[in-house]
């Protein structure tokens, strides 16, 4: 049974009247927080919910009979019980109506005002003890926030559902992007304090002189600044789950605060010698390597093994599969609607290039590329230039013969190191034209057959290599293939060596094909050009053939 103080918000304009209330109901141990009007009510409650509202129905700038019913709109709402001047049993009937558990005539006596309050207090102990863990929702998409269905998930959401029902706290690890946070919600909507707060802290994102007080509050006056008290997140999580995000980032000094915090169950707010009971769930998360952390010395070992009782690691995007087009289908679709475009979908060229990208900023990345596109673009298909970068800067295919330094003198600088074969030997013209046993074709050359003798030499592809006798057509002293290309700069017509443009782009574009394993839409992305230009050369050629 919990021990903890029961939070009460006293909503009372009248401030000798709030002082009397606060001053009986104190007596019983409660947790109180007075407010004087609708408004404040709200930011109250929004900030700490209370389990019992006590709620004077004549407010200034405000009908109390709205803020009630507003309460209880709320499945979660706490208990509410009403105080009135007006003593109708019209008055009486509306308000029980409207969700209130108890009635109050003012001016109220203390003992009455007690017993209201203790039923309300039991029957809000009644609701959250016998509020379970809802049914699993099954849900074609995902689970819980989460969006895919892939193996790597589906061993996250059953470590969820075995972790939620507990009071075991959780260490979450993986990448940033990861979507850390939505697991550790999902851990807190899945428990049976689903009805209770799940208060987030990023330690990242907080000064380091700042995080005590974030973490456990601080008085009026504990430091420069502090004009009032803050309860912080330990109190504003009572009943329910502290989620510590990036808790690598948190200095060593307050490491020890924390681990002390967790042995003990108390918190003291900066400034403050009184020592207060809570009851939270911690559930905490790093994109580090927790082990390497407490190896250099950087997170503490004790408390790492207070807070690793139970550990869930999410997995990168790149090892989910068809996740990340599940993903993008689902987010394309609410950007569309929230931008007002048209998009329908992504094109199979588009949907090639995101499946295979490494997407190092993961889910997080993945969902601004697809705003990106939605905010910059029109139209009913993404296509791959529609893509921001680095998508659509692929890096440019090198074909082989680029990298081959027979042919360096045409080619210029290789682009990264070659370690060649052996150079090759003319021993004469091949069937198929081949130069010393290798087929030039696919590389950006033509086939070299045999070719009329041409005086004073051999013509190899319409080159004279000197030395060789005219009239030959083979010769016995091999001609180092290395020479190949100073024979042909000796060409006394050089022009025949120039090759129409579309035959080397469609001899690359074929080579590029040859090395992605027939995969258009990867060769395609190397070679930094649409997949529609390959369809659309293919097609042409084999119209014309």
């Amino acid at each position: 049974m919990e021990t903890r103080p029961r939070r009460v918000l006293i909503v009372e304009p009248t401030p000798s009247l709030a002082a009397a209330y606060s001053q009986a109901l104190r007596k019983d141990g409660h947790a109180l927080q007075v407010v004087d009007t609708a408004p404040a009510a709200r930011r109250a409650l929004a900030e700490t919910p209370a389990d019992v509202v006590l709620l004077n129905l004549q407010l200034p700038g405000g009908n109390g009979l709205d803020l009630l019913k507003e309460l209880k709109a709320d499945a979660k709402a706490p208990q509410v019980v009403a105080l009135t001047a007006q003593g109708s049993v019209q008055m009486a009937v509306d308000v029980m109506r409207a969700g209130a558990i108890d009635v109050l005539l003012l001016p109220a006596g203390t003992e009455r005002l007690r017993q209201a309050m203790a039923a309300a207090l039991a029957e809000r102990a009644k609701v959250l003890e016998a509020a379970p863990p809802t049914a699993p929702v099954e849900d074609p998409l995902g689970y819980l926030g989460f969006v895919g269905t892939s193996p790597a998930m589906r061993g996250v959401y059953r470590m969820i559902e075995a972790a939620a029902p507990s009071k075991a706290t959780v260490f979450i690890t993986g990448e940033s992007g990861t979507g850390k946070e939505v697991c550790a919600e999902a851990i807190h909507r899945r428990s049976p304090r689903a009805g209770r707060p799940f208060i987030p802290v990023n330690c990242a994102a907080i000064p380091k002189d700042l995080m005590e007080s974030e973490i456990f509050g601080h008085v009026k006056g504990a430091f420069t600044g502090a004009t009032t008290d803050h309860a912080g997140a330990a109190l504003q999580a009572d009943g329910g789950t502290l989620f510590l995000d990036e808790i690598g980032e948190m200095d060593l000094s307050l490491q020890a605060k924390l681990l002390r915090f967790l042995q003990t169950g108390m918190v003291k707010k900066v400034g403050s010698e009184k020592a207060e009971a809570v009851d939270v769930r911690i559930v905490c998360a790093t994109n580090r390597d927790p082990f390497a952390e407490v190896q250099a010395g950087r997170f503490r070992e004790d408390l790492f093994y207070r807070l690793q009782v139970i550990s869930i690691e999410l997995p990168p995007l790149r090892d989910r599969g068809d996740d990340i087009l599940m993903i993008a289908r689902e987010f394309l679709a609410k950007y569309t609607q929230e931008e007002r475009k048209s998009f329908t979908g992504f094109s199979d060229e588009a949907e090639e290039i995101m499946r295979t990208y490494n997407w190092p900023g993961n889910v997080r990345q993945l969902l601004n590329v697809v705003r990106n596109v939605v905010v910059l673009n029109d139209g009913a298909v993404i296509q791959p230039f529609m893509l921001p970068p680095p998508l659509n800067k692929p890096t440019m295919i090198v074909p082989p013969m680029l990298n081959d330094p027979r042919w360096a003198a045409m080619a210029g600088p290789m682009p990264f190191p070659f370690t060649p074969p052996p150079p090759a030997n003319l021993a004469g013209p091949a069937p198929g034209g081949t130069l010393g046993g290798v087929a030039p074709t696919g590389f950006g050359l033509p086939p070299m057959a045999p070719t009329a003798p041409a005086p004073g030499g051999v013509s190899v592809g319409g080159a004279r290599i000197p030395g060789v006798p005219a009239g030959a057509t083979s010769w016995a002293a091999p001609i180092p293939l290395d020479d190949a290309p100073a024979a042909l700069e000796s060409d006394p017509n050089p022009e025949r060596r120039i090759r129409p443009l579309w035959m080397v782009e469609e001899e690359t574009i074929e080579e590029a094909i040859r090395l992605c394993q027939g995969n258009i839409t990867r060769a395609a992305a190397l070679l930094e050009i649409n997949p529609c230009t390959i369809y659309r050369r293919r097609q042409k050629k084999r119209a014309t053939a």
